[in-house]
């Protein structure tokens, strides 16, 4: 009975549609190893040279001072999400975080260029430092983009096959064992693109550059392999569909 003393029909709710937000850990390692392959590819415009007046040399091979980037240590990060993605969720879910990683990188690169592109304004006087940090080089930009996508792709690959004739034993073989093919892969394709850029010119300087960068990348995923070790069993524990 209304107010007015008339009755009213009941009116039933509307039924609001919502998609249920499965409890996996997978969307927040994917979002994690984007924004680690995002934050990295910005940190690598930084040159940085560790021991930088020490000398030492192991024949052909230069062994100090150690001239790196700014990401030197986030990229291994992303290989270690990468072996936990493939060890947890297998190879087509890497290979989809791979891809979402790669557009994600690939589009922050076209926003920076464009921004760069965008006439300043009078009172803005960073221009030339946002094109020094931001600004995209082409051949840089191809580099680590061909590197990553081909190194992560092997590295997961990798893991798998070899998961998949060892099954839940010898984990430590393929986290080694991706790890030194992809990073592999990986340091080769972005050194052969990048050299001519950064005035690399004669095969020693060459030879020099992949195989030391290869060396420090495998040898920091070996030190946090413990590390990786936790965070597989972490998940595998709490993820209810594992196995």
């Amino acid at each position: 009975m209304t107010e007015h003393g008339t009755n009213s029909p009941t009116i039933a709710p509307a039924h609001v549609a919502f998609a249920r937000v499965g409890h996996s850990f997978y969307p927040g390692i994917l979002v994690l190893f984007t924004a680690v392959l995002m934050i990295s590819n910005i940190s690598a415009t930084k040159g940085v040279a560790f021991f930088g007046d020490t000398e030492f040399a192991l024949g052909p091979l230069q062994i100090l001072p150690i001239i790196t980037d700014g990401g030197f240590f986030l990229f291994p990060l992303a290989y270690i999400l990468g072996d936990v993605l493939s060890e947890v969720y297998g190879f087509a879910a890497t290979r989809r975080a791979v891809l979402f990683g790669f557009g994600a990188v690939a589009l922050s690169a076209l926003c920076f260029w464009l921004t760069g592109l965008l006439p300043p304004a009078d009172f803005y006087e960073n221009q030339d430092s946002f094109d020094a940090v931001l600004g995209v080089v082409p051949r840089m930009l191809l580099a680590g983009l061909a590197g990553y996508l081909v190194g992560q792709l092997l590295n997961s690959y990798v893991l798998v096959r070899i998961k998949a004739r060892t099954q839940e034993k010898h984990l430590w073989a393929r986290l080694i064992g991706s790890t030194v093919v992809g990073e592999f892969a990986d340091t080769l394709i972005f050194c052969a693109i990048a050299a001519g850029a950064i005035g690399i010119t004669t095969w020693s300087d060459f030879v020099n550059f992949v195989v030391v960068g290869f060396l420090w990348k495998t040898l920091v995923e070996i030190v946090v392999l413990p590390v990786t070790y936790r965070v597989i069993a972490y998940v595998k524990s709490r993820e209810p569909s594992y196995g």
